[in-house]
């Protein structure tokens, strides 16, 4: 027998029993000739003690153990000398004398402490990522993902949905992020691709009749690495027939609400029900179709205030179909020239090509601007903005995506610095009414804004033939703090809608046939209106557990190059099954 308790569940009441444990050696002190090592495994930590009067033997074996060595040990139990209690522990008020010791096994020293939390290079940290799991806030992320990802099954089993495995080998058609390619032995110079998401897969299950479908799904893309991302990633996958978008937002807001509650009691929620604002509100006004709404500070359109003015950067704007957007930040007038830089780099760096400002001062506004502008223009703007003394107000001129991105940056960038994001608040919103469509920047073309299958609003079919791009979409995303967790529509369900989308988007029906055919003949059968959602899994749990990083939620990620350092992949594959493959290695570069 390894073990009679965990590490975690001897207390008081154990006192005078005989207990057996195993686990790793986390600290090891030795005290005039008595040995105190703390024994931890995945449960807690207990003070175990070796005292060469209570059996010299077991005490020589601890005499010779370090750091994650495994152990198994059988001793009693006793209460702590009075004043040693550790109320940090639940085991906190007894120790185990040992009588036996075994050493299961023995370590080197880690190239890390695991004992403590300390800064250790991402890269080592990878490497090694089984030893990092060893780390209590490690393990604790990962239970707090089994545990929130438990809950969710068990929310929509009791509101009767069916978990449902969609496969991992699918056909390649291309919606938008680089597929991952699996070559295929049987059928020569024939591909498989790893799904980016199972969206065609859970619609034909829609066409099948299971009306509430979901599924904890892996998904694949193959795409430039950032903190909240990750080539292969875990998403909550929901589809839903004979709904509109208020049944999924309903479904999911009450789910997140639950998993709030339970897993973050700390956090305050901000409103309820969610505030819903449209794509081009949440534009106009945070500057992100992904707002943080913690904080109030919200931009204005000055655009007719400087359409006719003599600052040619405002009114050349406005006279291209651009806008030109203010930004009040209260007590931020006597900001240093370099932070004001600061922002302008932020700003830049979303397209602007520089950031005005007035500062309201006591002696009056200064701005290098100010003389290109009227003081009737100044005062309307000032009322506009409800500036006063010691505030600032900045600027973003630009068409209406890139002003209010920029300027929108620059808002977050000052509810940064002011420290207006609290962190025990969670602050959720859906975003909706995106554009149906949008113009691709590599090729200048017109794309869907999120995929293909994404319904028009009814009001907006009759643009599709002349003016496509004004069309929105019954799509949705939800948002945390600013992070989108979440994002769906309402899909087409009519073969004919389908193919209209198909030809604005210049998929020729040779092509739709070829890549989506399987889905048009679908829809000949009988297709219920239907949409869905997914999650982000990886994204949410990230924030639940506060981290800045999803590496920090997910037991063997990949790094910022998307390699897994853990294992060493991707790696090189001998010829043979290179070939039995039917694919030809080129180009290969250390």
């Amino acid at each position: 027998m390894y073990r009679t308790h965990t590490c975690n569940d001897l207390r008081l009441s154990d006192e005078g029993q005989t207990a057996t444990l195993s686990g790793w050696v986390h600290r090891r002190r030795d005290h005039g000739g008595i040995i105190f090592i703390d024994l931890r495994d995945r449960y807690g930590l207990t003070q175990i003690v070796f005292d060469p009067n209570v059996n010299e033997a077991a005490w020589k074996i601890a005499n010779s153990v370090r750091s994650e060595y495994v152990i198994k040990v059988t001793g009693e139990v006793r209460k702590r000398l009075e004043g040693q209690d550790n109320s940090n522990l639940k085991t906190g008020e007894i120790e185990v004398y040992i009588h036996e010791m075994e050493i299961l096994n023995e370590s080197k020293t880690p190239p890390f402490e695991i004992d403590q939390e300390k800064n250790v290079n991402e890269e080592l940290r990878l490497k090694y990522r089984y030893l990092d799991l060893r780390h209590d806030r490690m393990k604790d992320n990962m239970i707090l993902r089994h545990k929130l990802i438990k809950t969710i099954r068990d929310y929509m089993d009791e509101n009767d949905f069916v978990e449902m495995e969609t496969p991992i080998l699918i056909k390649g058609t291309p919606e938008g992020s680089r597929e991952y390619l699996v070559p295929s032995r049987l059928y020569p110079g024939k591909f498989f691709v790893l799904p980016q998401s199972p969206q065609q897969l859970k619609q034909m299950l829609m066409i099948a009749g299971f009306d509430k479908y979901f599924q904890i799904a892996r998904c694949f893309r193959d795409e430039d690495q950032r903190g909240d991302r990750q080539p292969e990633f875990t998403q909550l996958d929901v589809e839903m027939s004979f709904v509109e978008e208020k049944d999924i937002m309903k479904i999911n807001e009450e789910l997140l609400i639950q998993l709030t509650k339970k897993f973050t009691p700390e956090k305050k929620i901000q409103q309820t029900p969610f505030p819903i604002y449209s794509w081009h509100e949440a534009m106009s006004r945070f500057g992100s179709d992904k707002p943080d709404v913690r904080f109030e500070m919200e931009m204005i359109d000055v655009s007719d205030l400087v359409a006719h003015c003599d600052f040619k950067v405002f009114s050349g704007v406005v006279e291209s179909g651009g806008v030109v957007k203010a930004l009040r930040v209260e007590g931020a007038a006597d900001w240093a020239r370099s932070e004001i830089d600061k922002l302008e780099e932020v700003a830049k760096i979303y397209g602007a090509k520089g950031l005005a400002y007035f500062a309201y001062k006591e002696e009056g506004i200064k701005s290098p601007i100010l003389k290109f502008l009227s003081d009737e223009i100044v005062e309307k703007i000032t009322e506009a903005t409800g500036a006063k003394t010691g505030d600032i107000v900045f600027f973003g001129a630009d068409q209406f995506n890139t002003a209010c991105e920029a300027l929108g940056q620059v808002r977050l960038a000052c509810g940064k610095k002011l420290g207006l994001m609290d962190e025990n608040v969670f602050a959720y919103c859906w975003v909706n009414e995106f554009p149906l469509f949008e113009f691709e920047k590599e090729t200048g073309q017109i794309g869907a804004m999120h995929h293909p299958f994404t319904r028009p609003m009814d009001e907006d079919r009759e643009v599709l033939d002349n003016d496509p791009v004004q069309a929105r979409a019954i799509a949705y995303d939800v948002v945390l703090n600013g992070n989108e967790i979440g994002g769906g529509s309402i899909r087409i369900h009519e073969k004919k809608l389908q193919e209209q989308i198909f030809e604005i988007l210049r998929i020729t029906p040779e092509d739709a046939e070829m890549r989506f055919g399987h889905m048009l003949e679908a829809f000949s059968y009988g297709a219920p209106p239907h949409g869905g959602i997914a999650w982000g899994l990886d994204r949410l749990v990230m924030l639940f557990a506060g981290e800045p990083n999803i590496r920090e939620v997910i037991a063997f990620p990949k790094d910022q190059k998307a390699k897994d350092l853990t294992l060493g992949a991707p790696s090189e594959m001998p010829e043979n099954q290179v070939a039995e493959a039917n694919v030809k290695a080129i180009n290969i570069k250390d």
